[in-house]
């Protein structure tokens, strides 16, 4: 750790202590990142104030303790225009679609509805189509049970203490504890399935996209024909090609940033 460190310049220095302020831990003081880095405390003392003097750091005046400072919030609309949800899912919906040649569409929850906001169709003659705008209730079909099964517990309560369980076709599961069952056989495979929950003859493919958090942002879903949906190899090609687009997506978005 000392060879790792003497070999550290002032800005790397200046970052190490910038991480450490995480929301794990959003307070520190001198004595503990010194500590904690392996820093002399005079290092992390003249960049503390540095950066306390370019307002990237504050300090309390009465515990002396030091925060991340409020020169952030400047940063904070030009971090939300750079990662536009669908500008950014756009060339990963691009990807998809032309991998799988099935209708590829982005899904985000509103009020409680699963709600498309961004569609590719297939470039095939037997498609499905799913619409921007398109909506349905977050129990009924892969994209809408992705976003459900991976939306806090304390959202899944509110939602289910107050919406009514109804058949959008046959195939719509309505039973809460086979319902409840498939969210959580959804959250532990990672991604959902469904044939004919909305649709009949229409089968759908989803999986998760996260913020840096971990929190649901979106679902990712193709929409596929019965016949093709109910083709082993077809479905195990598209399950990977999706996996992977959503493990890119939600990087991108920011998960697994600022972990150290």
């Amino acid at each position: 750790m000392t060879e790792k460190i003497k070999k550290l310049s002032s800005i790397e220095k200046a970052m190490e202590i910038m991480l450490k302020f995480q929301e794990i831990k959003p307070s520190w003081g001198i004595r503990e990142l010194s500590t904690e880095l392996g820093f002399s405390p005079a290092t992390v003392q003249r960049i503390l104030q540095v950066l306390k003097s370019y307002e990237f750091i504050r300090q309390d005046p009465k515990t002396r303790q030091y925060f991340i400072g409020n020169i952030f919030y400047r940063f904070l609309e030009n971090l939300n225009n750079s990662n536009d949800l669908t500008r950014i899912g756009h060339k990963y919906m691009e990807s998809v679609v032309a991998d799988t040649l099935e209708t590829v569409h982005l899904n985000i929850i509103k009020g409680n509805l699963r709600v498309c906001i961004d569609t590719i169709e297939s470039p095939k003659v037997l498609k499905a189509g799913m619409p921007v705008g398109n909506q349905s209730p977050l129990y009924a079909g892969a994209s809408a049970k992705c976003l459900l099964a991976f939306s806090s517990e304390e959202f899944q309560n509110n939602y289910f203490k107050t919406t009514q369980i109804e058949p959008v076709t046959e195939n719509t599961i309505v039973q809460a504890d086979k319902l409840f069952e498939e969210l959580y056989k959804i959250k532990g495979q990672g991604y959902a399935i469904s044939l004919g929950e909305r649709t009949p003859g229409l089968g759908s493919l989803s999986v998760p996209i996260f913020n840096y958090k971990g929190q649901i942002l979106a679902s990712l879903s193709l929409a596929i024909p019965e016949i093709r949906i109910k083709q082993e190899d077809h479905l195990s090609n598209c399950i990977d090609i999706l996996t992977r687009a959503s493990k890119s997506f939600s990087k991108k978005m920011g998960l697994g940033a600022g972990k150290f």
